[in-house]
């Protein structure tokens, strides 16, 4: 019998005897059977990659071309140097822009936004304004719709900011990142990003404090390097690449899983007897579906000007990671959305859905988003390039050690940017760092530090490189880098960058930076001023410049570790240095109302008190909402999928064994008895655990019994009570689900939609 007509009989069985609660996973292992890969709107034997990159953009060759050579020249000032574009110029730019969408075939345009909720949202408007006199249509985009939008502000998070009858909004295009075109089945839509606001001014998104804390770096990293001596310097800014990890699966299996679509993870999962153990999916060869996936979706983000460079799988079965190109730090946020949006679009078109969840499986790995951070200057000098000599280049030292500085002091609060429900279950887990913040700095960089730190003029080390020899004589001799990588650390130098490797793979980049750029941008600023200080004493910059690093990187050195972040002794030893272990988002979130985080944000103009508020008010209602839609659907499953299958299948064996006895007299049926004591136990206990589920709340949606929905208390109450009741309950439906009928189980199993796409 074929694979095919075995699932048809069986699907067919479950259908004739009115069994219908499994057979939805037959059906899904049926189509993904047949799956064939889907072409690439693209074929790159044709047409390659240079021409189609950025071709939905109005990138600097589109405004070149289409604007006056003035308006050009004032829009790349503001551009490349921060300064305010006229808005007597904004009709020439909107007229351009929307002539050159018309005739790509746009009909509608959108201010494309970023709410509190790490995703984006867009209103389309059309360009049809009204009718000719003869009937003809007109299509009309002033500077003044470019410029400003008017959204309804009641219906997004705002963490107590605004009154659900306060709804006025606004929107502010952002010209220093570039409008786009959206391509979808029918037409384009002009795309134009921009910042989001309520009535009263609050920001209400995360690309306002994003681009405010850019400012703050840029006035301080210049300030800075001037002292230094390097007056040339216009602008600085920070880049970031982020590399995106994520899981796909065929798109039957996720419609039959109602976890997986409402909560973007599978609440229920027995292990799979063949998981990562094996090491051989990890830049292993990729199947031929998902790389036309891949294919496809990069297409899509070439023409909308994304640098993807890289791709390859990742160490989980069916999970995968893209990188792209380094960008400043406001363009990469807009390109990382925009990729999360392309890859979710693409892999439906290839029946496959793509998962961002920092954890849909649990015993495998879970998905990051590796935040490449660096700073460059206007003429795109890497700040962070230590160069040959790193020992002499002050300028180099200083701009590590007010990193190094920044997030010592401020490690609570960059913990508190990356938490949320889906990285609790991500961080300390397999390849993801711990929850306790320290910086990697490698055995290079290391040595000078402490060769600063005590005062040495000379490392003791050779400043010459070192080969690696293979031992062929075929085989050139590599240069090894300077340090190695440690993937344990969730704040590690890597090269002429620092890898901030918390960051869950579902979130914006956008507030993880914020809080990097403010927190570095404190520093320099310290940096600066205790330099100043020492001239002004008449010491020489650069024998100020040193005193200051050494005396920081003293008063600081305790949040450096080079070893395994995973290790009971580092918890124990950064116990002992003082370091905040914050192992859940509950412990982490207060870091946002602190006086001292009120005060930097405040300081640098990043945040008013009043938006910072909104925004701790705003992570604890996500992540009280995120426990209470898990705890609600893991009832519902457990109670209508998982206890019939179990149930029936307890009643075929009591039948079986019955029937046998009936049939053969005097057999000895122990074994089969045992089964049958055995699964009725595990129901029993998972009876036991749903009710200790369903008893911490009352029976309530979502209130404790203090009638407190979304407040700080309910989510200390969600983490110690209801958290733990769910995985009691998970822990009893995962080990039925290796006792029941396979035939009768009604979820897809993780054996195979980790395996079969």
């Amino acid at each position: 019998m074929t694979v095919k007509t075995d699932l048809q009989g069986r699907i067919s069985s479950h259908r004739g005897a009115g069994e219908n609660k499994a057979a939805s996973r037959w059906e899904a292992l049926q189509t993904v059977r047949f799956r064939e890969p889907v072409k690439s709107s693209v074929d790159y034997r044709v047409t390659p990659v240079s021409e189609i990159f950025g071709i939905n953009v109005f990138n600097r060759h589109v405004m070149r071309t289409l604007l006056p050579k003035a308006v050009y020249k004032a829009l790349v000032r503001c551009l490349d140097y921060g300064e305010q574009l006229d808005p007597a110029m904004a009709d020439i730019v909107a007229n351009a822009m929307k002539d050159w969408a018309i005739t790509k075939g746009a009909t509608h345009f959108t201010h494309w936004f970023q709410p509190m909720t790490e995703q984006t949202a867009e209103k389309h408007d059309s360009f049809l304004v009204s009718g000719g006199p003869e009937g003809g249509a007109i299509l009309e985009f002033s500077g003044k719709l470019l410029i400003q939008g008017e959204p309804d502000a009641s219906s997004f998070p705002s963490g107590g900011i605004r009154s659900t009858f306060e709804a006025r909004g606004y929107t502010g295009w952002d010209p220093t990142s570039p409008a786009y075109l959206m391509e979808s089945t029918n037409g384009k839509t002009l795309c134009i990003p921009t910042v989001f606001c309520s009535y009263s001014g609050h920001a209400l998104d995360k690309k306002t404090p994003l681009l405010r804390s850019l400012e703050a770096l840029n006035r301080q990293a210049v300030r800075l390097l001037h002292l230094l001596g390097n007056r040339e310097v216009r602008r600085v800014t920070s880049t970031v690449g982020p590399e995106q990890e994520y899981f796909l699966i065929d798109e039957a299996f996720y419609l039959a899983r109602p976890d997986i679509i409402n909560c973007g993870r599978a609440l229920f999962g027995a292990r799979p007897p063949k998981g990562q153990e094996m090491e051989d999916h990890y830049w292993g060869s990729i199947k031929e579906r998902v790389l036309a996936f891949m294919m496809d979706a990069e297409s899509e983000l070439y023409k909308l000007g994304v640098p993807v460079k890289t791709r390859h799988n990742e160490v989980a079965p069916a999970q995968f990671e893209v990188a792209p190109v380094f960008e400043s730090c406001n363009i990469a946020t807009d390109h990382n959305l925009l990729l999360m949006e392309v890859f979710r679009k693409t892999a439906q078109k290839h029946g496959l859905r793509c998962l961002f969840h920092e954890k849909p499986f649990s015993g495998i790995n879970g998905s990051g988003k590796h935040n490449n951070w660096s700073m460059a200057d206007d003429d795109g000098n890497n700040l962070l390039e230590p160069g040959r000599t790193p020992h002499e280049n002050t300028q180099f030292l200083v701009f590590l050690t007010a990193v190094v500085r920044a997030v010592h002091k401020y490690g609570g609060l960059l913990r508190a940017g990356i938490a949320h429900a889906g990285n609790d279950l991500r961080l300390g887990a397999n390849e993801a760092p711990p929850a306790i913040m320290s910086v990697y700095l490698g055995d290079k960089l290391t040595e000078v530090v402490n060769a600063l730190i005590e005062g040495q003029k000379e490392l003791k080390s050779s400043d010459g490189k070192v080969v690696l020899k293979f031992g062929v004589s075929t085989l050139p001799h590599l240069p090894r880098d300077d340090s190695d990588r440690n993937r344990t650390s969730p704040f590690a130098f890597t090269g002429n960058k620092f890898e901030f490797r918390a960051v869950g793979s579902s979130q914006s980049i956008a507030f993880p930076n914020t809080v990097l750029n403010t927190i570095v941008a404190e520093s320099l600023d310290y940096m600066a001023t205790e330099i100043e200080k020492a001239v002004k004493a008449g010491q020489d910059v650069n024998a100020a410049a040193e005193k200051v690093v050494r005396d920081t990187l003293k008063e600081n050195k305790r949040i450096l570790f080079n070893g395994d972040n995973y290790s009971v002794e580092w918890q124990e030893e950064a116990a002992r240095r003082g370091l905040p272990n914050m192992k859940n988002t509950v412990e982490a979130l207060p870091e946002f109302i602190k006086d001292e985080t009120k005060e930097i944000f405040t300081k640098y103009g990043v945040l008013t008190e009043d938006e910072l508020i909104g925004r701790y008010n705003v992570r604890v209602a996500n992540f009280c909402k995120t426990i209470n839609i898990e705890w609600l659907l893991m009832k519902n499953i457990a109670r209508t999928m998982i206890l019939p299958a179990a149930l029936e299948y307890q009643s075929k064996l009591a039948a079986t064994i019955v029937q046998t006895k009936d049939a053969v007299s005097g057999i000895n049926l122990t074994a089969q008895e045992n089964m049958l004591r055995d699964l009725t136990d595990k129901i029993t206990e998972l009876l036991v655990a749903l009710e200790r589920l369903e008893s911490p709340l009352g029976g309530s949606h979502g209130q404790n019994h203090h009638g407190e929905t979304e407040s700080p208390l309910m989510a200390k109450f969600y983490q110690e009570e209801v958290i733990p009741a769910m995985q009691e309950v998970r822990e009893k439906a995962d080990e039925l689900e290796i006792l029941v009928d396979d035939a009768l189980w009604p979820l897809p199993k993780f054996r195979e939609m980790l395996y079969i796409y």
